[in-house]
């Protein structure tokens, strides 16, 4: 059954990968630019999975890892000419040692202490990055413009195809670098961690460690995400980083699946069309409803969680299962019905 299902975990992949790389070749650039803030949105909600669904640490302050990211690809592009493939990387790795550095005091929290400790972070950088002594670096409420990036080596494609091709390489790469920890040694201590901490730490594992480096890993994704969010707008603003992007990454999760890797796709496209979705159908009630979007979105959430308590990918697991079940009875049925097999076939046939 587990060879089965695993094959059937990559044949989804290869069609997923096949349908991301045509996509570009086929879409209009409005698309392209919704395409590639889907792949961000994965990649931060790749990071966000492995601290919350896998580990066990809940924040609501990754939106501000996000900003440190955008804000560090943009200011080494912009202020000191550093080509954006290198500037990412770097502005990531600074991400991973503030995620690592707040990850110590963080062992000193758990649960809501955790999430109310991030909540403040998350409140407090749109505050910081506004300050007028960085506006030097960070431009103030003015924020950062940034040139597109245009394909290299002579290829035929515009910006839009580019900046996507680029964020879908990133979401691969990371996508496979996730899913080896996630399956491996380190992702089995880290569920230890998250199921039975005291039990994992009689059997040797340093929670201590694990910890502080998830969180470290985690905040490396969103820092990715973060500058290529910056590269793909072309523009960061500390408005662009607040309070609400934090805790649209914690519902992306819930609703893809908590530790479910694949599902981080389900909640991006969840956090990028959704409340398109809501301000399309409020637009019906003219502008006497205002508050109806937040009012659409709000009741869409409760009735997908409400008929997919575990998530998209819960739900398409127990789909499977169920499937599997009926299969399985009906071939049960054919034989009980009389059916032959090749065994009583040649039975039947030596008797005669």
């Amino acid at each position: 059954m587990s060879g089965s299902s695993g094959s059937q975990r990559s044949v989804v992949t290869l069609t997923v990968l096949a349908c991301a790389l045509a996509f570009p070749f086929l879409a209009s650039g409005y698309h392209l630019y919704q395409g590639a803030q889907v792949l961000i949105l994965a990649i931060a909600l790749l990071g966000l999975n492995l601290l919350t669904g896998f580990n066990g640490q809940i924040s609501l302050g990754h939106g501000a890892f996000f900003a440190i990211g955008g804000y560090g690809a943009a200011i080494l592009t912009a202020k000191f000419g550093v080509p954006y493939w290198a500037a990412i990387p770097i502005a990531s790795l600074v991400c991973f040692g503030a995620g690592f550095l707040f990850g110590f005091p963080a062992l000193r929290f758990g649960g809501l202490y955790l999430a109310l400790a991030t909540f403040a972070l998350a409140v407090a950088t749109p505050q910081i990055l506004s300050y007028k002594g960085f506006d030097a670096w960070t431009g103030g409420s003015q924020g950062v413009l940034l040139a597109k990036p245009q394909a290299p080596f002579g290829l035929t494609l515009n910006a839009d195809q580019w900046i996507y091709l680029v964020c879908l390489l990133w979401a691969a790469a990371l996508y496979w670098a996730a899913r080896n920890l996630a399956t491996g040694r380190i992702g089995r201590a880290l569920i230890a961690i998250r199921d039975q901490p005291i039990a994992a730490e009689t059997m040797g594992v340093n929670a201590a460690l694990y910890k502080t480096t998830c969180f470290g890993v985690s905040a490396l994704y969103a820092g990715v995400a973060g500058g290529l969010s910056a590269i793909a707008v072309g523009f960061v603003s500390p408005e662009s980083f607040g309070l609400p992007l934090s805790l649209s990454f914690l519902v992306g999760i819930v609703i893809g699946g908590l530790a479910s890797l694949g599902g981080v796709l389900f909640g991006a496209l969840f956090i990028e069309f959704v409340p398109n979705l809501a301000d399309q159908l409020s637009v019906n009630f003219g502008e006497s409803a205002k508050a109806l979007p937040g009012a659409i979105y709000g009741l869409l959430l409760i009735l997908i969680m409400a008929a997919m308590p575990t998530g998209v990918a819960g739900a398409l697991r127990a789909a499977m299962r169920f499937a599997e079940r009926i299969a399985s009875t009906g071939k049960a049925v054919q034989v009980e019905g009389g059916s032959l097999n090749p065994t009583e076939t040649t039975g039947k046939q030596g008797g005669t």
